[in-house]
């Protein structure tokens, strides 16, 4: 098997160096039994994964050597963006209004594309800190020991590449929503409990220390999730799995605090004898309990000692008596909230720096003082999210029981908000006790809300601050679920009037929905009632957009140029009423939903988009590449922080202040690119049917890669279907339509035939160099089909039954596929697609061969498959395929 492999390995070589012809490789694996195929599909999955260990250690290697080289920090980097904020000389009255209104949000999300196992990912983190070891070793002066140090490092890598060589790659079995934030919590544990504080600490000290910003109380960056309470079109999130999600993150951080105190006790023992102290410190240290005679001159300790008592008090009170071991605390109250621990450590604090012991009060004291800041009581923010038509169908089913109207669904809109508004502005409750009498999809959402209200009430209203209404299309849409909100407290009407803590969020996702979102939020905030809502929420509004679903409706251009257009008129409408906006940006792992470089897709948003806030879902495989380490965390949230800081307070555009020229020129390419999208997404009677035959849709489901069913409704539709299966589907072939196809075209035909064709190359040429939207747009599109392979996509394109539509389909991908190139290098004066990104093109290239062996056995497998043999070797082969593109693609859903 090792020789057949190496064989493999030798002939895709070839391939990628010109040697040999794809043909060549697909067919010297003609003979390959099924069975056999499972371990060379293993193998190049090892291949990808350990490729992936290796380049990320090198990756931060390199970073690190740049600069202790003396090299300046890079774009995207705090250090860099202290720079420009001095060389910009920003007023030190804009640095503190943003420093107050500051909120930098990764949300985690369970839209899985990340198919490997915790147990994988484990022994890939043992793996590379044996590498970092080895580095170590080999960078140090040579010594007696350096031999024997090389050894058992390599010893104990073969160790593990036999453990992991044994070990099954893909799950048995579906996981579940409580699997889900489990893997979600896991990354806390692993980085952002210690990576989040520490960059909140971070922005702080440098605005006070560098432009005199007084420390602020707020923190950047607001961790959210939408796992356990993301129910759109996912029938297994409920009330169930909300309260799991907010009590498993509430103990994970109350557990750390706990084990935080514990070390603090153990370092603070700072005699009384040897320093001052406060009085209010002794104060505190008179509530510690802990009168053992060799602690009386230590204040501190049984200070500390009476804060762990009360947290492991408060696991108890909120968690319940499983979460601790012992009972020495009970003689301790729980606290009330966040705030009244972080008055204690505030105690702790002020004490040792009146005696100058800032050194101290500035380490692990510090960091939990950060911590408690950044997290609270609750970790992260829940999202509860749900489409507004599934809101209708139980107000339907609420009003209809309540006798307030028989059928609200068949309402006009203009009824619908006039019934709304009435009922938002009585306090009387429409729901009756155990939701007697409705349907079981109704109970199951009226569940959900109450399970929602029991968790802020007992975590705090950062536990559940926001409510995304997908496919929201109406005013109607966005007070829907306010009503049921109202229900359950987390909105009360007094007096006529709404107050709450929760924020109403639209999700505008197609492209008629982004063009009509700023309408829909003009007539909405133009009502007294939800305006004095607002009001009390300090004049902040949220609203998602969505790049899946508008990039599945109109294509790659067409969806970023809508949504940058929506974004603009946001922010005019929101400077219009003195409103301000906090976007959320629904985005993917891959290109074709939004994915691409966090801080080039922040600087790339409209002027005023950012505005010191700003939301993004982080999703699938990008989760483990962003989050997988301490390294890799703080890179990528100093990313997202750094963006945010520039977008908000530099100009990051030379398109001046009337950039109406460039405007009109991105929709006349968008409406090209639009037409040639839906000309073969849309209009072509034979699309859907090459999309599902030429790729694995279908076998998706059986991949056991998430929680969430692949669709919303069962339907062939391209609009019902999720847009993970979309994409991930695509990428599998190799084609990666949803991340440029159709812009050739566009560009092609913008820029003309005829003498003014220079004239308008040179215009897009401008508007590459000066825009940060136009370049991240051309950037991210090169980076997306850089992965893409034609020669592979034409193979998988004779699964399809319908010969003549899958060689006319192929046959206009192709040409768009190589137009495309051809328009890229022409606008950027690039060679190749990878000349502005060395690092990737260096990935791609190493990466490339052993991408094909992985595309030629699933290639083989689906057609047994679909030939009929679903023996356990066939359909398990195709499963462990998906899987290593999936790793060595590394952003593929």
């Amino acid at each position: 098997m090792y020789e057949r492999v190496e064989a493999i390995r030798q002939k895709s070589f070839e391939v990628a160096k010109g040697q040999a012809t794809m043909e060549e490789l697909f067919g010297s694996l003609g003979d390959l039994e099924a069975e056999q195929a499972i371990s060379v599909v293993r193998a190049f999955n090892h291949f990808a994964l350990l490729a992936n260990v290796v380049e990320d250690l090198h990756d931060a290697t390199h970073a690190r050597k740049l600069l202790e080289a003396g090299e300046p920090p890079k774009d995207s980097t705090l250090d860099a963006t202290w720079i420009k904020l001095d060389e910009a000389k920003i007023d030190k009255a804009e640095l503190a209004s943003f420093a107050a209104r500051a909120e930098v949000a990764p949300v985690l999300t369970a839209h899985p594309t990340e198919t490997r196992r915790r147990t994988v990912f484990d022994v890939q983190e043992h793996m590379s800190d044996l590498l970092s070891q080895r580095r170590a070793i080999l960078e140090a002066a040579p010594n007696a020991l350096t031999e024997k140090a090389l050894a058992d490092v390599d010893k104990q890598m073969r160790r593990w590449l036999a453990v992991l060589w044994q070990t099954a790659l893909i799950r048995v079995a579906r996981p579940t929503i409580k699997d889900e934030v489990e893997v979600g919590l896991r990354y806390y544990r692993l980085s952002l409990l210690d990576a989040i504080p520490e960059i909140n600490r971070r922005v702080g000290e440098e605005l006070q220390r560098r432009f005199g910003v007084a420390e602020a109380d707020n923190v950047v960056i607001k961790p959210g999730s939408w796992i356990g309470g993301d129910h759109d079109g996912n029938p297994y999130v409920t009330n169930d799995t909300l309260l799991y999600a907010t009590t498993r993150a509430a103990e994970t951080v109350l557990s750390y605090y706990v084990d935080q105190l514990h070390a603090l006790e153990h370092e603070l023992s700072l005699s009384d004898r040897m320093t001052t102290v406060s009085d209010e410190l002794r104060e505190l240290a008179a509530k510690g309990h802990n009168d053992i005679p060799g602690r009386v001159d230590e204040p501190y300790r049984r200070a500390v000692h009476g804060m762990r008592g009360r947290m492991m008090s408060t696991l108890v009170d909120k968690i319940g008596e499983d979460a601790v071991v012992g009972t020495w605390f009970k003689e301790f109250e729980p606290y009330a909230d966040a705030a009244e621990f972080i008055a204690d450590l505030d105690v702790l604090d002020r004490s040792l720096r009146a005696s100058h012991d800032e050194l101290i009060a500035d380490d692990r004291l510090g960091a939990i003082r950060a911590s408690a800041q950044s997290f609270g009581f609750h970790l992260y923010s829940l999202d509860l999210r749900q489409n507004s038509e599934s809101f209708e169908d139980v107000l339907t089913e609420v009003f209809a029981a309540a006798g307030v109207v028989e059928d609200y669904r068949a309402l006009d809109e203009d009824a619908k908000r006039a019934l709304l508004l009435d009922e938002l502005r009585s306090a009387r409750p429409l729901v009756p006790p155990r939701f007697a009498g409705f349907s079981e999809p109704t109970v199951r959402e009226l569940k959900i809300f109450e399970a929602a209200g029991e968790a802020v009430r007992k975590f705090g209203a950062r536990m559940v601050p926001h409510t995304i209404i997908s496919m929201a299309a109406s005013v109607s849409d966005i007070l829907e679920p306010m009503i049921l909100l109202k229900e359950f407290g987390l909105i009360e009407s007094r007096d006529g009037k709404l107050t709450g803590a929760m924020d109403i969020a639209p999700l505008f996702e197609t492209i008629e929905d982004l063009n009509a979102g700023a309408s829909v939020l003009r007539t909405l905030w133009e009502i007294p009632l939800y305006r004095d809502y607002l009001s009390q929420r300090g004049d902040l509004q949220e609203v998602m957009l969505g790049y899946s679903d508008s990039n599945k409706d109109g294509g790659y251009f067409s969806a970023n140029w809508a949504l940058y257009a929506a974004e603009t008129q946001l922010v005019e409408l929101s400077e219009e009423f003195d409103i301000d906006i906090r976007l959320f940006h629904g985005r993917g792992g891959t290109v074709g939903r939004g994915g691409g470089p966090s801080y080039d897709a922040i600087l790339a948003q409209p002027k005023g988009a950012v505005n010191a806030t700003i939301r993004v879902t982080e999703q699938g495989e990008i989760i483990s590449a962003k989050y997988g380490s301490h390294t890799s965390a703080l890179a990528n949230l100093e990313a997202l922080v750094s963006g945010a800081i520039e977008a908000s307070l530099l100009e990051v555009d030379d398109l001046g202040s009337t950039p109406t020229d460039a405007y009109d020129t991105m929709q006349e390419i968008s409406e090209l690119s639009k037409a040639k999208y839906t000309e073969l997404a849309h209009d072509d009677p034979g699309f859907i049917a090459y999309f599902t035959g030429s790729t694995p849709l279908a076998e998706i489901g059986s991949l056991n890669i998430g929680s969430r069913p692949s669709s919303r409704k069962q339907t062939s539709s391209l609009a019902d279907l999720r847009a993970i299966p979309w994409v991930l589907s695509w990428s599998q072939s190799r084609v990666m339509l949803p991340g440029w196809y159709g812009m050739g075209t566009a560009l092609d035909e913008w820029a003309g035939h005829g003498p003014e064709r220079e004239e308008r190359l040179a215009r897009l040429k401008e508007l590459n160099d000066s825009w940060p939207f136009f370049a991240s747009v051309l950037s991210n599109m090169a980076q997306v089909m850089s992965k893409a392979e034609m020669s592979v996509a034409k193979f998988y394109s004779e699964l399809v039954s319908d010969k003549e539509a899958a060689e006319r389909i192929y046959g206009k991908i192709e040409e768009e596929f190589e137009l495309t190139k051809k328009m890229h290098a022409q606008i950027t004066g690039y060679s190749g697609l990878l000349d502005d990104n060395p690092l990737l093109e260096r990935s791609v290239r190493s990466r490339f061969p052993y991408l094909l062996p992985l595309n030629a056995i699933q290639w083989r497998l689906l057609k047994a498959y679909r030939d009929g043999d679903e023996s356990y070797s066939v359909v398990h082969g195709i499963r462990l395929t998906m899987n290593g593109l999936a790793t060595a693609l590394r952003n593929s859903g």
